[in-house]
């Protein structure tokens, strides 16, 4: 693809966006569109947006399962950003009108204690560089018409909606963070359940990966960046009205409504 059709694909990710209205797959308006194609399109969108006011404050982890790669015929996961203005706290209430149709994973996400590149990077190198793993949330969202491509996906920040954050704090050495379970809740009623050992086998290797992938287009992780490390669960669909409960148990719950 070239520049100019990187940037009317970007244009249109962010028309859908500030409209609600999926657009079109850009896998079909582009049929050359390849890998680094969709994650070109993706830095000019974040660039709009953070030149519109946003800020980036850390990265999303995708496609962290197997199931899930073998759905999207890819052999790794992908990545996206996370901005500012997507950054909700426990309890919040949330408008579903920002959102096109939302759904929602339940992850954990690593806060960066210092700055961390590769490459080279392993588990221990993303545990040891961490400062806090708290309980997350993921609202997913397309911006696109289904079925899609990955690269349309990934050319759509990675599907990311917003971001939730709560319950308890904890230090990456303070429990085996393999094996952090958490429920999901809809309305009173357990949907989804989970255990962190099911991204990747280990939480962190997610993050390495990025750390690796992010090494060869000269980037890197910083010192208090947000990192959500893909989801346990299966997504669950959100409407108007929804009540959500991600229970971690010694690790705390988070609590959210959409209205």
């Amino acid at each position: 693809m070239l520049e100019h059709d990187h940037r009317k694909a970007a244009e249109a990710i962010l028309k859908a966006e500030r409209e609600r209205i999926p657009c079109p797959q850009l896998s079909k308006t582009f049929p050359a569109m390849e890998l680094a194609d969709a994650y070109r399109v993706q830095d000019l969108w974040a660039e709009a947006r953070i030149a519109n006011g946003a800020r980036l404050i850390g990265h999303k982890i995708g496609l962290t399962s197997r199931a899930m790669q073998m759905a999207s015929k890819m052999t790794e996961p992908d990545y996206g950003r996370i901005l500012d203005d997507a950054l909700y706290n426990d309890g919040a209430r949330i408008q579903t009108e920002l959102f096109i149709k939302p759904r929602l994973e339940v992850e954990l996400a690593f806060i960066m204690g210092e700055d961390l590149e590769g490459p080279g990077c392993r588990i221990y190198d993303v545990m040891r560089a961490t400062e806090f793993v708290v309980p997350a949330l993921e609202i997913i969202d397309y911006r696109t018409e289904v079925p899609r491509a990955i690269v349309d996906t990934i050319a759509d920040n990675a599907a990311f909606g917003a971001i939730v954050v709560g319950g308890r704090p904890i230090r990456p050495f303070d429990v085996d963070v393999r094996w952090i379970g958490a429920t999901l809740s809809q309305n009173g009623i357990i949907e989804e359940s989970g255990v962190s050992a099911a991204i990747m086998g280990h939480p962190a290797a997610g993050i390495a990966w990025l750390v690796n992938k992010l090494a060869a287009v000269e980037a890197k992780l910083k010192k208090g960046q947000i990192v959500l490390g893909g989801s346990f669960t299966r997504p669950v669909d959100i409407r108007k009205g929804d009540v959500i409960q991600a229970d971690y148990g010694p690790l705390g719950a988070i609590g959210v409504s959409f209205m």
